[in-house]
């Protein structure tokens, strides 16, 4: 609920006023309840905080405890007060007021180190220990808020945003080459397989499901968490996994909804978005509140060119859900006048580094931009649901019936599948024979090659990623099961969304929240038997199955028609399409720029977009590595 920074003078010098007002000045851009610095000798903490829910009006941060001598700064909204409040044996009426914070300080003192463990939420804190002379904080296991430091020139100092430390005058802004290389040579949307590196060399970032002691001579970072498919959950009926789920998926919706203002929604025709608009509607009603939800529909201008099964614009869908469901206050933005060229400044800005999302940045930002103008305090998504709740790839699942030789179910799943989604039963178990006789998966290998070889050759970055298990194509060369587990094994894989949700609550004062991206829900997920996801012919089968009177058949039951978002990009950028070819152009001659980005892929493109747009070219390759180009080159010019 804050954005936080804190000075820790390893020598012994004493922290002063002025230095408090430098660092906190970079916070005055954004909407604040109140600001404020605490400091005792070596130790300044810092705290501007935005009041989300109700136990954090008026909360004091940064907090000293005079009695146990801790004092903390934080980032934070906890879900698991309850739990929580028992353990530390907190009355019922302590544990309804509680702040969140003082919460983290009680379970500090009760389980030290072991303390993120316990704790189930979004937060990014740090804790002085006055008695053991220590720093000690922690990021939650998906890294929702950001927490970056240093430690040179007899310093350490932390913050929510790289600002401070860049202006602290303690480090430099010299360019971490390790941190681009991998960010050119991974193709997917991610920054980095290295979590803890950051665009610049002096500047660290403390990864995902991590924390971190730091003393007068010593800095040591760990992992508390690893997440894991454990021990199947056996239960005794479909029924009884659903009533299971929906308890638990209704809990992790309900802590989210935890807040004194309006409350809204990121709503597309799926199934994600639509599970947490139904769930926190439910909810809602119950105390005669509305739900908002912000959808995001192409230009009124635009032509759907994308194939039968897809479709860029997903209105009706999300109107059904809205009707269906009721107590909604429904928005359909489209942005007109905005798109991936003319916001790259902007995004930029926000993120304080490059990103590779720009199909969708403008209408992400512009979602947060109009919440903030409704007055929301949360924000809630269901990013992750591909992931956890609406896990369960149909022919995946029927490629380990293949392997496991189980050929009735195999047929009674493939008639089901045919009868639902249409096609033949021979042709789907042919592409299913071929698939689960290969050893692993192929990865994509027609993605240019964005990085400089001899860049490539000098930072050793395909020897980095291949510790990961990537190879040359810049991502997994594995199952898409495997991949499932490595998404929630690796730490990197959502520190670039979850740096645009920390960035942008901050500019708008409201909090983005993902129900499906609960430790609780996700941990029940992963514990479930296979045939859960995938059953009877359907894919995604516990989510359909655990939404029958929560969302429309038309919405819950598709399997024909998915929605893509983004695919209006280039239609959006035909009245900037020359400045986007000049730049290209520009960026083309810096020889600089080319000893980082491969000179035939960029001259190869470039020759491409001269032609003029084609709208129907939104997944075109050669576009998108010239726009992630682009970014970069924007970003490196800006900042060196």
């Amino acid at each position: 609920m804050s954005a936080i920074v804190g000075i820790y003078h390893l020598n012994g010098v004493h922290a002063t006023d002025e230095q408090g007002y430098n660092i906190m000045k970079h916070f005055q851009k954004f909407p604040s309840d109140a600001t404020e610095v605490w400091k005792q000798n070596e130790i300044l903490f810092g705290c501007m905080a935005q009041w989300i829910t109700p136990e954090s009006i008026g909360e004091q941060l940064p907090f000293y405890d005079p009695i146990r001598q801790y004092a903390i700064t934080a980032d934070a909204i906890i879900d698991n007060r309850k739990e929580l409040a028992n353990l530390l044996g907190l009355d019922k009426l302590e544990s309804k007021s509680i702040t969140d914070s003082s919460l983290i300080l009680l379970a500090y003192d009760k389980w030290l180190e072991d303390t993120p463990k316990y704790l189930i939420g979004d937060f990014a804190f740090m804790i002085w220990d006055e008695r053991r002379k220590r720093l000690f904080g922690a990021r939650d296991f998906s890294g929702s808020r950001t927490l970056y430091y240093y430690r040179k020139n007899g310093h350490f100092s932390f913050a929510t945003l790289l600002e401070p430390l860049l202006n602290s005058g303690h480090v430099s802004s010299q360019l971490n080459e390790e941190w681009l290389a991998e960010y050119l040579a991974v193709s997917a949307v991610t920054d980095t397989a290295d979590a803890s590196i950051t665009p610049y060399q002096d500047i660290a970032q403390l990864p995902p499901s991590h924390s971190i002691i730091v003393t007068s001579n010593s800095i040591r970072v760990t992992r508390y968490m690893t997440l894991k498919a454990g021990s199947t959950l056996k239960l005794g009926s479909n029924e009884e996994y659903i009533e299971a789920f929906q308890a638990i998926f209704q809990e992790a919706v309900n802590s989210r909804l935890r807040t004194h203002g309006q409350i809204g929604a990121q709503l597309s025709g799926g199934l994600d978005s639509g599970a947490v608009v139904s769930f926190a509607s439910k909810s809602l009603k119950k105390s005669n509140e509305s739900l908002h939800t912000f959808s995001y529909v192409p230009p009124k201008d635009f032509h759907d060119f994308t194939p039968k099964h897809l479709l860029a614009d997903e209105t009706p869908y999300i109107k059904s859900t809205v009707q269906y469901v009721g107590g909604i206050n429904d928005y359909y933005l489209d942005f007109q006048g905005s798109n991936s060229y003319t916001d790259i400044d902007e995004v930029l800005d926000i993120m304080e580094m490059p990103y590779k999302f720009f199909e969708n940045s403008f209408w992400i930002k512009g979602i947060f931009q109009k919440a903030e103008e409704e007055k929301l305090k949360v924000l809630l998504s269901g990013e992750r649901g591909n992931l956890s709740i609406s896990w369960g790839t149909a022919l995946d699942y029927y490629s380990s019936l293949f392997k496991k030789a189980r050929w009735i179910k195999l047929y009674k799943e493939l008639t089901f599948h045919s009868k639902r989604v249409g096609g033949s039963r021979l042709k789907k178990f042919n592409i299913i024979s071929k698939s689960a006789l290969l050893n692993k998966g192929t990865a994509s290998d027609n993605y240019p090659i964005l990085i400089n070889p001899n860049f490539a050759n000098k930072t050793d970055v395909y020897e980095k990623l291949a510790a990961k298990g990537m190879d040359r194509s810049g991502w997994y060369d594995s199952r898409v099961t495997d991949e499932r587990a490595k998404h929630f094994e690796d730490v990197f894989q959502w520190n670039t969304t979850n740096s645009l949700a920390t960035k942008l609550s901050l500019k708008h004062g409201l909090w983005k929240r993902d129900p499906t991206n609960d430790l609780r829900v996700i941990n029940f997920c992963l514990s479930l038997p296979e045939e859960q996801f995938v059953q009877d012919g359907l894919d995604r089968a516990l989510i359909r199955r655990s939404t029958k009177s929560y969302l429309p058949d038309n919405v819950r039951l598709n399997q024909r028609v998915r929605g893509v978002q983004g695919a209006d990009w280039v239609h959006r950028m035909v009245p900037d399409w020359q400045l986007f070819v000049n730049e290209v152009q520009m960026m083309s001659q810096n020889e600089q720029m080319m000893e980082y980005l491969n000179r035939e892929a960029i001259h190869s493109g470039l020759e491409k977009i001269k032609e003029g747009p084609i709208v129907e070219h939104d997944t075109d390759l050669d576009y998108r590595i010239l726009m992630r180009s682009l970014i970069v080159y924007r970003f490196l010019t800006k900042s060196y």
